[in-house]
């Protein structure tokens, strides 16, 4: 069976509600409560079919993710001037994006902050300022770069998850 990355999400999805309704099925069924002088109230509950049902999902889980998995790891994308796979893409997304977070914080530091140490000491009366230690521009330049590679690359995956067929044995 062919379908896209994107198609692949939405059946992972899927099968995993499906697996989650069976697992709680089978947490309710697998056990119940009598009184002694009562007639029990027996759930239905086949732990044969809900076993095999249960293993089924997996087994199309598996071969779903190990189909993406395959796909990620053979195809390239262009993203700028490069040729990428796609989980080389998403590593250096997730740098990328650490990166990023660190620049955010450096760009919003002012140059120079007052430190507040509330009382001060019989011995140091002057305040003490904080100063940063990098040129503000040049952080707020590398962030915007890296901000744009980021949206370089998430487009060029988006357009692969919709459009790149792959092979899904199920």
């Amino acid at each position: 069976m062919k379908m896209t990355s994107a198609i692949a999400n939405k059946m992972l999805k899927k099968l995993n509600e499906d697996k989650e309704f069976w697992c709680r099925k089978e947490a309710e069924g697998r056990i119940y409560v009598a009184a002694l002088d009562e007639e029990p109230v027996i759930p239905e509950y086949d732990y044969k079919r809900v076993a095999a049902t249960i293993a089924e999902i997996d087994e199309k889980i598996v071969r779903i993710k190990h189909a993406i998995n395959v796909a990620n790891l053979t195809n390239e994308i262009a993203v700028g001037e490069q040729m990428l796979t796609v989980d080389q893409i998403l590593v250096k997304m997730a740098q990328l994006n650490r990166r990023k977070f660190t620049l955010d914080q450096m760009r919003k530091q002012e140059p120079k902050i007052r430190i507040n140490a509330g009382v001060y000491n019989a011995r140091k009366t002057a305040p003490e300022y904080q100063y940063i230690n990098y040129d503000l521009e040049v952080v707020k330049r590398d962030y915007e770069c890296i901000d744009e590679e980021i949206a370089s690359m998430q487009i060029a995956l988006d357009k692969y998850n919709q459009t790149y067929e792959f092979e899904v044995t199920l």
